[in-house]
């Protein structure tokens, strides 16, 4: 069933227009963006703020750098090679294990050194990178994420995105990847998205390719009792990226590390629309009520607000939400 922008407008979707202008526009300074925008930057201002994110390896910045890559992953089992200024999850390679001279990608498929060296050099010369520009390659320590998410996910590592709206959490979904995404939680190329109950970090709904979802496409794992644990404590670390930042509309990038608890892996300051989707619900109304509220309150106080207001349950629970026309391409306006 297709729906009429009138109608998604009556269900509180919003699209990217009212995003760029009513919330982009008048909550994110510009001047803030690379703050974001480049991972690198991001990480060493996390590391300022007590925000827990993946190690950080070692980094190449120049071609002739090249060169060290096999010294600096030396003795890690694995690791994450990424572009700094990258989007999208374009450039990502995950080395899973390394068998003798072969690199090893979770999907099993073997590379030489040379494979890895020829990927670096095409982050620096600005493959991946927003706009084309020079860029400088990150190597981060692997994500051990949690084995009770193993079966929800396919050769990759499923990530928690979360809105922060005035340092408020408004929105969630688990991002799963599937063999239709090549192991990436991206839902344009097919990872499935599992919209998340606020108060809780339990299911409520799951899509892929924009049709609901109740089970994983590979595993055919049931979506139902997917529970995100350190619930908490995830949402407080996502909500103080908005004073770490100054950006008052974001999307949060998480990951839960059986060893290290949740983790911040990387931020938004045009976050996508598609959790709307994931969550069978529009954000208007939560960034509405969000916009009457006083500025002041810690992060913990907006944390417990977010948890109140916005809980509810879902189609994974078994309660069915009023009919909503979330089949169709979210409108520009």
């Amino acid at each position: 069933m297709w729906a009429r922008p009138s109608q998604l407008l009556r269900y509180g979707i919003i699209g990217m227009n009212r995003r760029n202008i009513r919330y982009i526009g008048r909550y994110n300074d510009r001047r803030l963006y690379p703050l974001v925008d480049d991972k690198l930057q991001t990480k060493l201002l996390a590391e300022r703020y007590g925000i827990t994110t993946p190690a950080l390896i070692g980094t190449v910045t120049t071609q002739f750098g090249i060169k060290q890559l096999q010294k600096i992953v030396a003795g890690h089992e694995g690791f994450v090679i990424k572009p700094a200024k990258g989007s999208g999850g374009k450039g990502i390679l995950v080395i899973d294990h390394i068998d003798g001279d072969s690199f090893i990608k979770p999907s099993g498929v073997r590379l030489g050194l040379k494979d890895l060296e020829r990927h670096v050099s095409n982050i620096l010369s600005g493959l991946y990178s927003l706009g084309g520009t020079p860029d400088v390659a990150m190597i981060e320590a692997l994500i051990n994420f949690d084995e009770h998410l193993s079966e929800y996910t396919y050769e990759g590592v499923p990530d928690i995105r979360v809105i922060i709206f005035r340092g408020y959490p408004v929105m969630a979904m688990m991002r799963l990847s599937t063999a239709a995404s090549d192991g990436k939680a991206n839902l344009h190329q097919g990872a499935v998205g599992v919209g998340l109950d606020i108060n809780s970090g339990t299911a409520v709904r799951g899509v892929q390719f924009d049709r609901p979802r109740r089970e994983h496409p590979d595993t055919g794992h049931e979506l139902a009792s997917l529970h995100i644990p350190d619930w908490r404590n995830l949402l407080e670390l996502a909500a103080g990226c908005f004073e770490m930042t100054g950006l008052g509309y974001l999307g949060t990038d998480m990951v839960i590390d059986r060893d290290r608890g949740p983790m911040l892996l990387e931020l938004n300051a045009r976050p996508g629309l598609a959790i709307q989707m994931a969550n069978g619900e529009g954000l208007r109304s939560r960034l509405d009520l969000i916009e009457k509220q006083s500025d002041g309150l810690s992060v913990v106080e907006r944390v417990a607000f977010a948890q109140q207001h916005f809980a509810r349950s879902g189609e994974l629970q078994g309660v069915t939400p009023p009919p909503q026309p979330l089949a169709a391409p979210l409108p520009s306006a």
